[in-house]
């Protein structure tokens, strides 16, 4: 665990320096959970439901969400869970590689470990679709305040303005992202004077900064009280998103932004509008846009679709830092990557990910119609990805923490209780629509099981055919066929099987080359793999080489550059001009006898037909590289 995760990241930046890192902050990281007052209130007093705005409902529901901010966001997540860096990075995925790291690996525990964040992830995905939709929605529903007559255009207006989003991504965020922190910045300031504009009218609300409001709330209502969680869930999404940025602005930026301005901001804009219910009941149908003075409402309309466009941004981009840390760790096929700066890495747009995105995201908009039935289907994906992330946290403070765990592991007990909470709720609106993020991440889920699985039968199969390196080079050296100039690279997943590529380069060609060197290439459960383990060569004699090349999950492979780096290592040159790439494209074929069911092996025969290859993953020059085939059975 880092002591200052947040100095470290914020090294990386130039001269940007701590203030620049907030205002970034503001505009990448808190832009999913800045945007829930749009909504939250809203959805509390919606008619399935069956709340009054009464005094004391108001004031439970206010304390209900300012203590699901102080616990699940401020305590869980802003001051325990970011500890929880994996060399700096967060997220999901970095909290399950850093948890499967106590463990055995290959043991049951280790299984299950992976099975759960494989899990969140997918749900990530769901969340992915639906945080577009309803904050778009959310955003220009205050149109039926302003101009009721322009309700029929809402979601027209959506649709064009979550095209624009997606069309506009494969032009890159590192120019638009620097305008993003300012109107952040602006959006949270109006928030927050329009939430004291009218707590001066009644500030009768500060009362239910007291948890006994809230208490009183469940007292009253019963039982039946849980379900209102299904709202409240809503003030708190986007609060792992602190967690899974944490690599790209470091700790301290976080925390200074949302104890700073963000915290502060969306309590005085939440309170803002319980106070005005409490004077005007009528407008807890839409109470945001109502509590807006008339003057300033055409202005907050735009000001919301600016936030809600780039709370968009930041999931969508988020999607795709996911999907490349899946990618790399073996979870999906490969795709393209493509990089959008020069400057910054984590700066990637994967246009398969983004059109899928968007296909989904309108196709949400088009079924639900309105941030009120979205709300329905949103908060389960996100309540489940918590509760997972409290699990996971619990095994890293008892595994690594030895001084925080004495008090990290009862506040965990506290953090299972309310999210399981959340799930529950949120669980009783399965068949309202929270059904989709549900149907949504279980598909996601079993494509991810399956390519892993289908990598596992193919590398057993080609192992089974295979011959052994040890014993197949000294044979062949005994009558050695004729060498020509050059270094041939094999790539090969197993270094101690003999690549299909050097068996028919031999049986066609009958040649063999002056250098011959095996290439593994290997994704570590780190961001970013340490300078001086990079690179791994051994001379096996006779100009034959057995290399090594260590990537971290956050990184984009170069296997070129890589080689050439490891001249300056007293390794052997690698001319570019001089070296031929030998890989093998396997065909697989499903079958009945063995592996996965039959629709499992038909379904990842379909995505390893699909996937980009592995050469261009690696980057590595078409017009070097000579690709042969082969056909497996799994």
């Amino acid at each position: 665990m880092r002591a200052d995760a947040g100095a470290a990241a914020s090294g990386g930046h130039g001269k940007v320096g701590l203030p620049g890192l907030v205002v970034g902050a503001l505009g990448v990281v808190f832009g999913d959970i800045g945007t829930s007052p749009l909504y939250t209130l809203k959805e509390a007093f919606s008619p399935h439901f069956g709340l009054t705005g009464n005094h004391d409902t108001i004031l439970g529901i206010l304390s209900l969400v300012f203590w699901a901010l102080m616990i699940v966001v401020t305590l869980k997540y802003v001051s325990i869970i970011m500890r929880a860096d994996n060399e700096g990075e967060g997220g999901i995925m970095a909290l399950m590689a850093l948890a499967q790291r106590t463990l055995a690996k290959g043991g049951r525990s280790a299984y299950i470990v992976g099975i759960l964040g494989i899990f969140g992830a997918s749900l990530f995905f769901g969340d992915g679709v639906i945080t577009p939709a309803i904050t778009v929605l959310g955003a220009v529903e205050g149109l039926e305040v302003a101009a009721p007559a322009l309700d029929r255009f809402i979601v027209p207006i959506a649709v064009v303005i979550l095209v624009l989003v997606f069309l506009a991504q494969r032009f890159g965020t590192a120019k638009v992202g620097r305008v993003f922190g300012p109107i952040t910045m602006l959006w949270f300031i109006a928030l927050a004077a329009i939430g004291i504009h009218n707590i001066i009218d009644a500030p009768e609300v500060l009362k239910a900064l007291n948890p006994w409001w809230a208490a009183k709330f469940f007292i009253t209502h019963g039982w039946h009280s849980l379900f209102i969680l299904g709202a409240v869930v809503l003030a708190v999404t986007g609060g792992e998103a602190l967690y899974a940025d944490m690599g790209h602005f470091g700790v301290r930026p976080i925390r200074y932004g949302w104890y700073g301005m963000v915290l502060p901001a969306l309590m005085l804009n939440y309170l803002g509008q319980g106070a005005f219910v409490l004077s005007h009941p009528a407008a807890v149908e839409n109470p945001f846009y109502e509590a807006v003075p008339q003057w300033a409402l055409y202005p907050m309309i735009a000001l919301a679709t600016m936030a809600a466009i780039i709370a968009s941004q930041s999931v969508i981009t988020g999607s795709y830092s996911v999907a490349r840390q899946a990618m790399q760790l073996g979870y999906i096929p490969r795709m393209q990557v493509k990089h959008t700066s020069s400057d910054t890495i984590g700066q990637i747009y994967i246009p398969y990910i983004n059109w899928t995105l968007m296909v989904a995201v309108l196709t949400v908009v088009l079924m639900f119609q309105s941030s009120t039935a979205l709300a329905s289907a949103y908060g389960i994906s996100v309540s489940a990805t918590m509760l997972i992330d409290t699990l996971l946290l619990a095994l890293v403070a008892r595994a690594l923490w030895p001084r925080g765990r004495k008090w990290v592991l009862p506040l965990c007990v506290l953090f299972f209780v309310v999210d399981v909470g959340f799930v529950i709720a949120n669980g009783a609106k399965f068949f309202d629509g929270a059904w989709f993020p549900v149907v949504l991440g279980l598909c996601v889920f079993t494509l991810l099981r399956t390519w892993r699985r289908g990598r596992e039968l193919l590398h057993e199969e080609v192992r089974k055919e295979g011959i052994q390196l040890d014993t197949f080079l000294p044979g062949l050296m005994l009558a050695p066929p004729v060498r020509v100039p050059g270094t041939a690279i094999f790539l090969t997943a197993d270094p101690g099987v003999v690549p299909h590529g050097l068996l028919h380069n031999l049986k066609h060609n009958k040649v063999l080359h002056e250098r011959n060197v095996f290439l593994t290439v290997e994704t570590l459960t780190v961001p970013y793999a340490p300078a001086g383990t990079r690179l791994q060569l051994e001379s096996i004699g006779d100009d034959f080489y057995r290399v090594l090349i260590r990537f971290g999950f956050m990184e984009t492979p170069d296997v070129p550059l890589a080689l050439m780096r490891s001249c300056d290592q007293g390794g052997i040159h690698f001319d570019p001009m001089e070296t031929t790439y030998f890989a093998s494209h396997e065909t697989v074929v499903a079958s009945r006898r063995r592996g996965m069911p039959i629709w499992r092996d038909r379904l990842f025969a379909f995505m390893h037909r699909n996937a980009a290859p592995a050469t261009g993953f690696f980057r590595i020059p078409g017009n070097r590289l000579v690709e042969l085939g082969a056909q497996v059975e799994i």
